[in-house]
């Protein structure tokens, strides 16, 4: 049977291993369970300059580097990159097929005994007409015409042809006229590929084709119109929109010029939201962009009971063009060319919410929000007294 004095001493002892748990739980309480880092763990990180860390840079978002970044990321529009275009007209190129007709008053001697001839009757007197066999410009962008010889037909519009023929043929036949029209277009093309329902070469006219009239030839897309985007390869220059803002802004419904290619590209574009957040995982958006206020309503908002308003991150590969000129030196390029950034949003500050409606996220960018001081402390008591009331209750019971 315990003694009084033997008693105390279990309730002494059982006091200090208390205390060392205490101690012990401090000490440990960066191993306590998390669902990621903590604020000061991320800035401290982005801090790192040495050769085996990571260089990353951390930027705080406010509305002038929210301003900068937007402008630096916007891509160029098919207006800006491309501009209007003006329809190809009727100038030929190599390849095409021309159909020629030539008329002569009469006496017509010299095409009125050939084959295809045609009659037009006037009050006065009757004249005749020849159809050529169809023509196809060569590799040399020639054509050849009997008793006018080899004439330069690329570059060229059918009536400046015509009018070729009628200055060779004057002293040959009488008062001569010449019809020239095109009849196959092979020079003039747009190339149409991608997740389209039928791939094809869409001849260009002297309409003017736009990219929506090209892409309505092609059969349309083959995926949802709000994930899908147009790129438009013309020689060196690739210029890329959503195929929505084409739809909707006719500014950007360009005519395209020959040898265009038009690519159409299921983008299914993601971000992936964790930490302190209202839900977890991977949320796709739509082509057109999302915005950092968007991105936050589709996942819920922000964790009222664990989350630090002021701890919400954006982890991106940025490309360094993006940023703000005196922010580019931070952060160490990765093989890509793009740097690793951490913007850093304060979402304790009104105006804020008035800079996530413009901020836009990327593709493939991590929202993260740490979790609240409290939050930790609150995981750390609990830890703590987890450990200690069972022995103190075993203690109090011995005591009685």
């Amino acid at each position: 049977m315990l003694t009084k004095f033997d008693m105390t001493k279990l309730i002494v002892s059982t006091r200090m291993s208390g205390a060392f748990l205490v101690a012990l739980a401090v000490s440990g309480c960066a191993v306590l369970p998390s669902s990621g880092p903590s604020t000061g763990q991320i800035t401290r990180a982005a801090k790192a300059r040495s050769a085996s860390d990571a260089g990353i840079a951390i930027i705080d978002v406010n509305d002038t580097v929210a301003r900068e970044i937007v402008a630096g990321s916007h891509p160029l529009s098919f207006s800006e990159s491309l501009g209007e275009g003006a329809a190809i007209g009727s100038v030929l190129g190599k390849g095409d097929v021309l159909d020629i007709a030539i008329w002569e008053a009469p006496p017509a001697v010299l095409f009125g005994v050939a084959g295809g001839m045609t009659q037009l009757t006037t009050s006065v007197a009757t004249a005749r007409g020849t159809s050529l066999p169809e023509q196809m410009v060569d590799s040399d962008g020639q054509i050849a015409v009997p008793f006018v010889g080899r004439i330069q037909a690329a570059g060229r519009t059918p009536q400046e042809i015509a009018r070729d023929i009628n200055v060779r043929l004057t002293g040959k036949a009488h008062r001569p006229q010449t019809i020239v029209r095109l009849v196959r277009n092979a020079a003039a093309n747009v190339t149409v590929v991608g997740d389209v329902a039928n791939s094809a070469r869409v001849p260009l006219t002297a309409r003017g084709e736009r990219v929506l009239d090209v892409l309505a030839t092609a059969g349309g897309v083959k995926q949802p119109v709000g994930k899908m985007v147009i790129q438009i390869t013309r020689g060196a220059n690739v210029s890329t929109l959503p195929l929505e803002t084409v739809i909707r802004d006719p500014r950007q419904n360009v005519r395209l010029q020959p040898d265009d290619v038009m690519t159409l590209l299921f983008q299914p574009y993601s971000f992936t939201a964790l930490g302190a957040v209202g839900r977890n995982g991977e949320l796709q958006f739509e082509a057109t962009g999302l915005t950092l206020a968007q991105a936050l309503g589709r996942v819920s908002g922000l964790d009222d009971a664990r989350a630090n308003a002021k701890g919400a991150f954006i982890f991106r590969f940025e490309r360094p063009e993006a940023l703000p000129q005196n922010l580019r030196h931070l952060g160490r390029p990765a093989p890509d060319g793009t740097i690793p950034v951490i913007y850093r949003i304060n979402l304790k500050d009104p105006a804020t919410l008035f800079v996530a409606q413009s901020f836009q996220i990327k593709d493939k960018d991590v929202l993260y929000v740490s979790n609240a001081p409290l939050a930790d402390f609150q995981k750390f008591v609990g830890a703590v007294f987890s450990t200690i009331l069972p022995a103190a209750s075993a203690a109090t019971v011995i005591a009685q």
